[in-house]
């Protein structure tokens, strides 16, 4: 691996200085659009920085309100639908969350950035989920290099069956779609709980869900409005979902 020259840093002191002005332009346009409303949100989102968990083809584009590609076929969600998510959430300090489908890692540094901000004597935390590997090991590598290792634990496994070990949540994010709700998320919930999910077709015609686990045997649900997400895998998932007709 070579040494950064002085040319290195100017220009990597520059590309900061670019991202942070793309990235408060952003945020601007989400509160401008009314989808960025809570303080502790809008903050989150000013705070953690896309690029850091974009491939390098795609790092420039950071901050335009699209999906990109992340590999292995995957995408890391639009802004506005990750700021759409954490307001649904209704996140507090101090709360723990599961979050199943880590895919590049910054859907959880935004969540970490809520519940667990630093120097914060209250301290939630994130539990997140990835069923692909190669995702898996790239989101850890790139949340312990920006300081989230104390705030976000990464799982490799099958999300749709939650995430026993830690339960109950304050909190379930799924960001992936389902054929259905998985029945674990919904027990693996506390009282009182919310659980965002989208759930509908296999590639399209998604709907938002936003369920309150009302006590061990009650739910209730809202639909926040039509979504296209990739599709969930593991046992609760897509394939299981097919296969059993």
């Amino acid at each position: 691996m070579r040494h950064r020259t002085f040319k290195d840093l100017i220009m990597a002191m520059i590309d900061e200085e670019r991202f942070e002005k793309n990235r408060e332009r952003l945020v601007n346009d989400l509160i401008a659009e009314s989808l960025l409303r809570s303080p502790n949100v809008i903050r989150a989102m000013q705070t953690v920085p896309r690029e850091e968990f974009l491939p390098e083809p795609v790092k420039d584009q950071a901050y335009a309100d699209l999906p990109l590609p992340i590999g292995f076929g995957q995408t890391i969600s639009a802004p506005h639908m990750v700021a759409i998510m954490a307001e649904a959430l209704e996140l507090d300090v101090g709360q723990k969350i599961l979050e199943v489908g880590t895919g590049s890692g910054y859907h959880a540094a935004v969540l970490a950035e809520i519940v667990s901000p630093k120097d914060c004597e209250k301290q939630g935390h994130v539990y997140t989920t990835e069923i692909v590997i190669g995702l898996a090991k790239s989101a850890k590598k790139s949340l312990e290099r920006l300081g989230y290792a104390e705030r976000v634990t990464v799982i490799c496994g099958d999300g749709s069956m939650g995430y026993a070990t830690c339960a109950p949540y304050d909190r379930v994010l799924v960001t992936a779609s389902a054929p259905t709700i998985p029945k674990p998320l919904i027990e693996q919930l506390k009282i009182g709980g919310l659980l965002i999910i989208p759930v509908g077709g296999l590639h399209f015609f998604q709907e938002l869900v936003k369920i309150r686990k009302e006590s061990e045997t009650k739910t209730s649900s809202k639909n926040l409005g039509g979504v296209a997400f990739v599709p969930l895998t593991g046992k609760y998932g897509w394939a299981t979902y097919l296969a059993n007709g």
